[in-house]
C-alpha cells in the first residue's frame, strides 16, 4: 500500500485571524489538509465555529478561539491559551481586515471612530497578534509570519483613505518586522490581494454605487474576472511552507495585474 505523503505544513499550528469567512476561511481549510493544527480566530463565533467544524469534518485538527483582535486584553488571553494548549506557534497568519464601506472615505469626510476602527482592526490588529505572538513562536524554535495588505497599500486609491493608511503601515511593519526577526528565525511576508470575490468585496459594492463591475471587470482588469479566495490560500501555503525558506520581507500583490493597469478610477475607454 502506497503510503500517505505528508503535507507542507505537517506538525505545525497555524493560526488565522479572520478565519470564519473569505480568504481566512478558504486559507483554514487548506491549511489543515496540508497538515496544519489550524487555531481559527474570528469575532463572529457562529462563523468561526462553523470553520472549524468543517476542518474537523474533514479530518484535519482545529479548534476556534472567539476573539477581538483589535483589544490587547483578547489577543494576549488567545496567545496564552495557544501556549498552554500546544506549547508553540508556528505559523501566524494575520488576515482579519474589514472594509466599511459608506464610511471610508477621502480624509476630509472621515469620521475620527471611522479612522480608529480601521486602524484598529487592520493594523492595530497585526501590531497585537506579533507582540504577545513572536515570543511564543521563538519559544518554538521560529516560524512563518504572513500579514494582509491590499492593493490599496501600493497605489493610491480614491475613496477609502483610512484603509489606504492601514494596508500601507501594514507593509512598511511587515518590513521592518523581517529585518528584526528574521535573526530568530522567523520570517515575515505580506500578501497585498485585490479584487477577491470575497464577502468584503460584496459588501463594497453599494447597490446605490455608480460602480459598473463589468466594465470594471473589462477595462481595469487584466485577467477579465475577480480572484477566489483560494487563490490566495494557496499562496499564503506557500509563505508558511519551507518552501518559501529564502523569502522575507516580501511583499506578493495578488491581484490578477489590477495595479500594474494604470488609474483606477478611471472606467472609459482610451
Amino acid at each position: 500500500m502506497k503510503q500517505k505523503s505528508m503535507g507542507r505544513l505537517e506538525g505545525r499550528v497555524a493560526l488565522i485571524t479572520g478565519s470564519g469567512q473569505g480568504i481566512g476561511r478558504a486559507a483554514a481549510l487548506l491549511f489543515a489538509e496540508e497538515g496544519a493544527a489550524v487555531v481559527v480566530v474570528d469575532i463572529n463565533r457562529e462563523r468561526g465555529e462553523e470553520t472549524s467544524e468543517e476542518i474537523r469534518k474533514r479530518g484535519g485538527r482545529s479548534e476556534f478561539h472567539y476573539a477581538d483582535v483589535s483589544r490587547s486584553d483578547d489577543v494576549r488571553a488567545l496567545m496564552e491559551e495557544i501556549g498552554s494548549r500546544h506549547g508553540r506557534l508556528d505559523v501566524l497568519y494575520n488576515n482579519a481586515s474589514v472594509f466599511l464601506a459608506g464610511r471610508d472615505g477621502g480624509i476630509t469626510d472621515i469620521s475620527e471612530d471611522t479612522w480608529d476602527t480601521v486602524l484598529a482592526i487592520n493594523l492595530k490588529s497585526i501590531y497585537l497578534c506579533c507582540r504577545y505572538g513572536i515570543p511564543l513562536m521563538m519559544k518554538g524554535g521560529g516560524g512563518a509570519i504572513i500579514n494582509t495588505a491590499s492593493s490599496a497599500g501600493v497605489i493610491g486609491i480614491p475613496g477609502c483613505d483610512a484603509y489606504t493608511a492601514a494596508k500601507g503601515g501594514t507593509i512598511a511593519l511587515t518590513r521592518s518586522l523581517a529585518v528584526e526577526y528574521r535573526p530568530s528565525n522567523i520570517r515575515v511576508n505580506c500578501i497585498a490581494p485585490a479584487g477577491i470575490q470575497t464577502p468584503m468585496l460584496d459588501s463594497s459594492n453599494l447597490e446605490d454605487s455608480t460602480f459598473d463591475e463589468k466594465r470594471f471587470l473589462a477595462l481595469r482588469t487584466p485577467s477579465r474576472r475577480y480572484g477566489r479566495p483560494e487563490e490566495i490560500a494557496r499562496l499564503a501555503v506557500f509563505l508558511a511552507s519551507e518552501e518559501a525558506s529564502y523569502i522575507n520581507g516580501a511583499v506578493i500583490v495578488a491581484d490578477g495585474g489590477i495595479t500594474i493597469n494604470g488609474d483606477l478610477s478611471r472606467m472609459e475607454e482610451d
